[in-house]
């Protein structure tokens, strides 16, 4: 486990064509649209959902999407339909992992979206999109920026999500976006049972968020698979928590081993609701919203258009996102 997971080793990229990148996607009763311009994910986040039987080497290769915003442009040239649902940036992978400084798919992605009038909400944790301030400052009517930060210990962390900043540089970009005029918003997902779901853990990220002025927020507890399980355990120990802590875990999730494969498992919600309940009225007494913006919404797509975007943007270098 510790070598597929748990390592530092250099990540290589291998560039891929697409047939398609613009995507349908459903997420309980939730239907919209969804961009991925990369396969993989240097992040290396413990408990992620997109590391299955579909993606075996997710953290060991990064497949780089590389005709991406081509592609796309293709597909809303030819859109059937007179409105489109909101793009959501991206719902496997983070659009904004260092893969991003040397290829620039999604910044061209987001390019074409906006020619286009495309709605769209990136869901990141990196600090590297930055460099894409002024990109998404200039649609700001039209686009929703969600940060997902799990905690602020440095010491969970570093165990549960080792690829990813620390909370306080996320935070850092958060109020350049905000200063800037554009809505941002955290995403308390997973919250890990008793790993973050203390109140402690929780106020500190909501805290923060209201000094960033974040405008939105919402979470969620952690669903388990037979995959993330086995991360899970090396995760607790890791942290060097009481192995009892496993076996509670076991009982609110209500499973015993072995957990058989293509599983998904929510926790209960005799230890979830309230926990859930108390979160939202936490967010909603700092003054933020416990929901998406209200302009993240269907849209008319823009017609006849026939000059091609130019793309790419200036090369930048991973040291200036640490």
């Amino acid at each position: 486990m510790r070598d597929t997971w748990y390592h530092n080793d250099i990540v290589p990229f291998e560039t891929k064509k697409s047939k398609s990148i613009i995507h349908p996607f459903k997420v309980k009763q939730h239907n919209g649209l969804t961009i991925n311009p990369y396969q993989g994910c240097q992040h290396r986040c413990g408990y992620c959902y997109a590391t299955y039987e579909w993606s075996p080497d997710f953290y060991d290769k990064i497949y780089v999407k590389s005709n991406a915003a081509e592609v796309l442009e293709s597909q809303l040239r030819s859109w059937k339909y007179d409105n489109i649902e909101p793009v959501m940036i991206s719902s496997a992978t983070d659009p904004y992992q260092p893969a991003e400084v040397k290829y620039n798919i999604t910044r061209g992605c987001i390019q074409i979206l906006q020619k286009y009038d495309v709605p769209y909400y990136v869901f990141t944790k990196s600090c590297m999109i930055l460099r894409d301030l002024e990109l998404h400052q200039k649609y700001k009517n039209n686009c929703f920026l969600v940060w997902s930060i799990t905690t602020c210990n440095e010491k969970i962390r570093r165990v549960i999500e080792p690829g990813t900043p620390p909370s306080q540089s996320i935070f850092s970009v958060i109020r350049k976006f905000s200063e800037a005029g554009v809505c941002c918003g955290v995403n308390i997902d997973p919250i890990l049972p008793l790993i973050t779901d203390t109140e402690e853990e929780i106020d500190m990220i909501l805290d923060e968020c209201k000094r960033s002025n974040v405008k939105c927020a919402f979470g969620a507890f952690l669903r388990l698979r037979s995959d993330i399980w086995q991360r899970m355990k090396l995760i607790l120990k890791l942290l060097e928590l009481d192995a009892g802590i496993a076996e509670y875990m076991k009982k609110i999730y209500q499973f015993t081993e072995p957990l058989m494969p293509r599983y998904n498992l929510s926790v209960s919600e005799d230890y979830s609701q309230g926990l859930l309940a108390k979160l939202e009225e936490k967010i909603v007494k700092k003054g933020i919203l416990y929901d998406f913006p209200e302009f993240i919404r269907s849209k008319r797509i823009k017609r006849n258009i026939r000059n091609p975007s130019s793309l790419g943007g200036e090369q930048l270098t991973i040291m200036e996102f640490t």
